[in-house]
């Protein structure tokens, strides 16, 4: 009799347990479903984001091929494409080329439109804050020194990739305020990290000699007064904007009427 009680109970746990994997196996199935569709989904994101990267670095290569060629239109029409893929990194580059060709027109605020945007796009803190100093440079003899300061005061921050550039850009820009105690401040701390260049450095320790001297004050009413002047037509001489390459060398123009 106990065998057959056991046998009965063995019945029974059985059938349980056949109703539970029924009931259960609809959701089994739906789980793997669905991990099957997130599988493909994402090997498909990846394929085609592969996909976008790779057309986007062909073009980015091009528009620099024309660029050294001399052709700035073609370039510009092709950093353009580039600007509007799904690349983060190509398309953040590709509009600060753009800031930069605007900047060598003398547009500032145009150029200072596409840096802002290539820092939104940048995919990593390394493009991000290289865009927003390529901005806040554009702006440095123009903008309030409130702006300034806004721009720059995160970029000096421990963490920051450009800490040195942006500590300099801000002690250049105090010194155009007039607060020499403040742009001497930033210069010394600049002219003694291990961190930056040499010629950072000694562009720092220049400008605490003319603040020592007395000089630096005459020196940014001269600044302010030549960004006020017009700007000169046709290639001048003097360091590119950040963000471009060097262009071809230009062939000298005979000088328009008077």
């Amino acid at each position: 009799m106990t065998d057959l009680f056991e046998e009965v109970e063995e019945q029974l746990r059985s059938d349980r347990y056949r109703t539970l994997a029924r009931k259960a196996l609809p959701w089994v199935l739906a789980v793997l479903a669905a991990a099957l569709v997130a599988a493909l989904a994402w090997w498909g994101y990846t394929t085609w984001r592969d996909r976008e990267s790779a057309k986007a670095s062909e073009q980015y290569a091009a528009a620099l091929d024309a660029f050294a060629q001399g052709d700035q239109s073609k370039a510009a029409q092709l950093w353009t494409e580039v600007s509007k893929t799904q690349a983060p990194a190509f398309k953040s580059m590709a509009l600060m080329q753009l800031g930069g060709l605007q900047l060598a027109d003398d547009k500032v605020q145009p150029a200072v439109a596409y840096f802002d945007q290539a820092a939104e796009a940048a995919p990593h803190a390394v493009l991000a804050d290289a865009a927003r100093l390529k901005s806040a440079l554009a702006l440095l003899d123009t903008a309030p020194y409130a702006e300034l300061e806004k721009r720059l005061n995160p970029l000096i921050e421990d963490d920051r990739p450009y800490r040195i550039q942006a500590r300099e850009a801000l002690g250049f820009a105090k010194l155009m305020k007039g607060d020499t105690a403040g742009a001497r401040g930033d210069f010394l701390v600049v002219s003694s990290s291990l961190e930056a260049p040499d010629s950072v450095r000694a562009r720092a320790k220049a400008a605490m000699d003319l603040i020592d001297s007395g000089s630096a004050k005459a020196l940014a009413a001269t600044v302010k007064a030549a960004a006020a002047l017009p700007r000169p037509q046709g290639p001048v001489g003097g360091a590119l904007p950040p963000g471009l390459m060097a262009p071809p060398q230009a062939q000298p123009q005979a000088p328009g009427p008077q």
